[in-house]
């Protein structure tokens, strides 16, 4: 690892910002009690709501941590489209019996009060997602003491991260689940992501900043894989998101390893934003139709998802999971976080000259 990483966590894995509830107080501080880096994810939470998610993992563990912010993202969604998904939504309206949200809810997910309180009372890491933050930004937080953390999805995000001041890129592969942390929402471009190694390899090449690979991670000689790519550490989330620490509702923890749910698949359908989550009765109804409009899709769906959840109802529910997930462990964080050390340590040793294959 980079020395600044090494600073900050014991072994080179980090503990990925699940939006949506699974990256809880309970998830990081176990995962950095154990060595690694935890991270709380503070998208789609009030400023107040973050702050008081930090005050708890401090009283749960003196080591370092991190929290996720989502950038604000522009007005580029055409109103006629949102209204004609809103209207082909209305049979989920009806069977969950919840309105439709207002796809007006914001769209600046609280960003500025939630700079403020980071630099007012600073935290060890804060990285962001769905862009990047402005130079005075990254420089306030580098004063502040806070190492920074850009996610990028392709060399040119990495670039600019770089020259915006960033202190290292969270380089996300194709595979990863949840949202792809592209810079510009490009329907176009949506499904045309790099694997994760190739993308590796290329920023390594590319920028002079320590590299984070996030994407499909569930093993430790994955873990290797990447560090021979030349990342410093790795970020996984699936391979967290089933730990009885993790916040997910337990359905999706449970839909990891369903039969019943034999893929993943990049959609719109729930937030407007390219996701790879479990294919679903939802995904396969809607992600056809869903129009490149977040975060108006996400706050429509935000009820029926809810509703779905708490009917029991997987199909109408976001799995967000990477193409790994088949192997998620049911293990205790911190039992996870040794088992990941052991393995990615004896892929290591065996890829070594004169190791043993």
């Amino acid at each position: 690892m980079s020395s600044a990483l090494a600073d900050l966590c014991r072994f080179p894995i980090v503990q990925a910002p699940m939006a949506g509830g699974a990256s809880c107080p309970q998830l990081a501080a176990a995962v950095s009690e154990a060595g690694g880096l935890g991270f709380l994810a503070a998208g789609y939470k009030t400023a107040d709501g973050m702050y008081q998610e930090v005050k708890r993992i401090r009283g749960l563990t003196a080591q370092p941590f991190g929290v996720n912010l989502f950038m604000p993202q522009p007005n580029t969604a055409d109103s006629a489209a949102v209204e004609v998904y809103r209207h082909q939504l209305a049979g989920e309206a009806a069977w969950y019996e919840t309105p439709i949200g207002d796809p007006d809810s914001g769209r600046d997910d609280g960003y500025e009060a939630k700079l403020a309180i980071l630099l007012d009372d600073p935290v060890p890491v804060v990285s962001f997602t769905f862009g990047c933050p402005t130079r005075d930004v990254l420089d306030s937080f580098s004063k502040a003491g806070t190492f920074t953390v850009v996610t990028v999805t392709t060399p040119e995000e990495a670039q600019a991260a770089q020259w915006a001041g960033a202190d290292a890129v969270c380089v996300q592969g194709i595979e990863a689940g949840g949202h792809q942390g592209t810079h510009r929402d490009d329907p176009a471009a949506d499904g045309a992501g790099v694997g994760l190694l190739t993308l590796v390899a290329l920023v390594h090449e590319s920028v002079q900043l320590p590299v984070i690979a996030a994407g499909g991670l569930m093993r430790g000689g994955q873990i290797a894989g990447t560090l021979a790519a030349g990342a410093a550490a790795a970020q996984l989330g699936t391979a967290f998101l089933v730990c009885p620490e993790s916040g997910a509702n337990a359905l999706h923890k449970q839909a990891m390893t369903n039969p019943l749910f034999v893929r993943t698949e990049i959609t719109r359908a729930f937030s407007g934003r390219p996701a790879r989550g479990l294919v679903n009765r939802f995904m396969r109804e809607h992600g056809p139709y869903a129009p490149a409009a977040y975060p108006q899709v996400h706050h429509m769906t935000s009820s029926l998802r809810k509703a779905a959840a708490k009917a029991g109802d997987a199909q109408g529910m976001a799995l967000w999971a990477g193409q790994g997930h088949r192997l998620a462990r049911e293990l205790p964080a911190g039992h996870l976080v040794d088992v990941l050390v052991a393995e990615t340590d004896s892929a290591r040793a065996a890829l070594a000259p004169g190791g043993s294959r």
